[in-house]
């Protein structure tokens, strides 16, 4: 468990680590940059670096949380990674489903592992599940999550590379888009996060706007509009959710 400062989320949690580039988002990877510094740090669970891994010591810390958390699960992997065994990926389920008092939030890139699995795992209404869809080349994700039993569907449009002008949001509770940050950020224009908003509040979607990013994302902020936007969806009680 680690206290995260992903404004979206309380803590993260990693039962898997490691990764490979699957699209254009993944181009500068932060979770690749952040394992490579772990492990030249000598911390013990990124020994390999960025390769995939499986952590089966990490699922016994949810039920050690006394207070309900929300948890973005694997901040450092994708669950979804094809090197990733599906009966690990099923027992990542199990924790999750075992304790309805936390929020576990979900976030692939792999929408089609997700729906070829989808059936064989139990949906608890605190799982959140998301995909990544930073430009129009990967829109397919969306049709796939939409499919799934999943009570809370999200999508994460970050880094945003590209406008989004026909999203089909029927079945979509909730969208977060941000800017690319690091050394060497590919731009996001205003127009792009605008319409994106637009088109959540024509559908009722909670729409998060987590940044602008750049070189140095703090000074960018997070204005849109002059406010920030920070809808999520409603945690109705630990253990139950809905849009």
């Amino acid at each position: 468990m680690t206290a995260s400062s992903i404004e979206w989320t309380e803590l993260t949690w990693n039962p898997t680590t490691g990764c490979t580039k699957y699209s254009s988002g993944c181009k500068y990877c932060y979770a690749e940059i952040m394992s490579k510094r772990l492990n030249a740090m000598g911390v013990e669970k990124y020994k390999d670096a960025f390769q995939v891994r499986i952590h089966p010591n990490q699922l016994l810390l949810p039920y050690t949380w006394k207070s309900p958390k929300i948890v973005f699960v694997n901040s450092m992997s994708d669950l979804f990674h094809e090197e990733v065994p599906a009966d690990f990926i099923m027992q990542v389920f199990a924790v999750m489903n075992k304790n309805p008092k936390h929020v576990f939030q979900i976030l692939t890139k792999r929408a089609e592992r997700l729906l070829k699995m989808a059936p064989e795992l139990k949906w608890t209404e605190n799982i959140w599940m998301g995909v990544s869809v930073e430009d129009s080349s990967v829109i397919h994700r969306v049709d796939k999550l939409r499919d799934t039993r999943a009570h809370i569907k999200f999508l994460s449009c970050e880094p945003l590379l590209g406008p989004l002008p026909a999203l089909n949001l029927q079945g979509i509770h909730w969208v977060i888009v941000g800017g690319e940050s690091g050394s060497r950020p590919r731009p996001m224009k205003e127009d792009w996060v605008l319409d994106i908003h637009k088109q959540c509040e024509e559908h009722g979607v909670k729409f998060f706007f987590k940044q602008w990013g750049g070189r140095n994302k703090k000074a960018a902020g997070r204005l849109l509009n002059g406010r920030t936007y920070d809808d999520m969806p409603v945690i109705l009680a630990r253990g139950s959710a809905a849009a």
